[in-house]
Parts: C-alpha cells; sequence; structure tokens
C-alpha cells in the first residue's frame, strides 16, 4: 500500500494485476507489514484515476493511514483477480519443484518477488543455496499439476 489519501484515513493502493473490480467486493483483507499480520474490516473503496483508494473501519486519519504504509494485502481466494491464460497466483507457485526438461530436480520455488524488470522466481537449489530467475514465458514452462512441478527451459539462469 502506499501512502495516506484525504483527511479521511484512505490509504491509496495500486493493484498488482491491473485488475480493480474484485477489490470492490472486499469486505475483510489480511494486511501483512513487518512480517506480522492483521485482519482489517474495509470500510470504503474508491476509484482515484489509476489508483484505488481503500480505507479500514477503525482508521480515520491521515495519521493513521499513514501507519499502513508499506503493508501487503492479501485477501481470500474468492476475490483474487481472475487468471488469464498462463497466469498463475504467486501462493500457488511456491513449493514447486523446478526440474529440467530432462526431468533433473534443481530445487524448488520459494517465492516469486518484484525485480527490476519483471518478477523474478527465487529457487531453493538442491545444494541450499537462493537463486533467482525471471519468471517469464522465455525461462520456465507451464506448470505440471500432476506432482506439483515446473519446468526450467533455460537452467542456465541460475549460474549453475
Amino acid at each position: 500500500m502506499g501512502g495516506p489519501f484525504g483527511l479521511e484515513g484512505f490509504v491509496k493502493i495500486r493493484p498488482f494485476s491491473g485488475e480493480t473490480a474484485h477489490f470492490f467486493r472486499l469486505k475483510n483483507v489480511t494486511l501483512m507489514q513487518n512480517e506480522e499480520e492483521k485482519t482489517r474490516n474495509v470500510a470504503e473503496i474508491k476509484s482515484q484515476g489509476d489508483i484505488l483508494l481503500i480505507r479500514f473501519e477503525g482508521i480515520n486519519s491521515p495519521e493513521a493511514a499513514a501507519l499502513l504504509k508499506g503493508a501487503r494485502i492479501i485477501a481470500d481466494r474468492e476475490y483474487a483477480a481472475p487468471l488469464l491464460e498462463g497466469e498463475y497466483y504467486i501462493e500457488d507457485l511456491k513449493g514447486l519443484e523446478v526440474i529440467t526438461g530432462e526431468g533433473q530436480v534443481l530445487g524448488h520455488i520459494t517465492d516469486v518477488v518484484e525485480g527490476g524488470g519483471g518478477q523474478l522466481a527465487e529457487v531453493l537449489l538442491l545444494s541450499g543455496e537462493k537463486r533467482f530467475a525471471p519468471f517469464k514465458k522465455e525461462f520456465f514452462g507451464d506448470v505440471i499439476s500432476e506432482g506439483g512441478k515446473i519446468v526450467l527451459l533455460e537452467p542456465w539462469v541460475l549460474d549453475l
């Protein structure tokens, strides 16, 4: 979440997906901030150009809203943005076994984070080292549902 907006306790949010319609159905969310989670009831959501404004119950001033800056909004899956072909929720990618086209296990995905040029898959290698690879179709194939695997098309990106 961004900083406060106005005098009533609204906070600016910019959805990762670019989709906004699903936000207007939210009743409550979990806010993740400094590794702590807290459930908050949504009081009001409105659109302001290309950003959304959200106000939570009990947050009625810009000073209180400022304390939420940097928090991540976590909503139940039923309120998540719809996926397009080839898109995945990050939570569904965590734990997937990363394999080569020949089936060799390299490690597993622990997270997907925002990098300078797009999203990066954090891969915990079998050696215990963590490496990052661009999470793009040029490098990763489709998720193999049976067995929870994903094919790394270009293993060299992990600097092996």
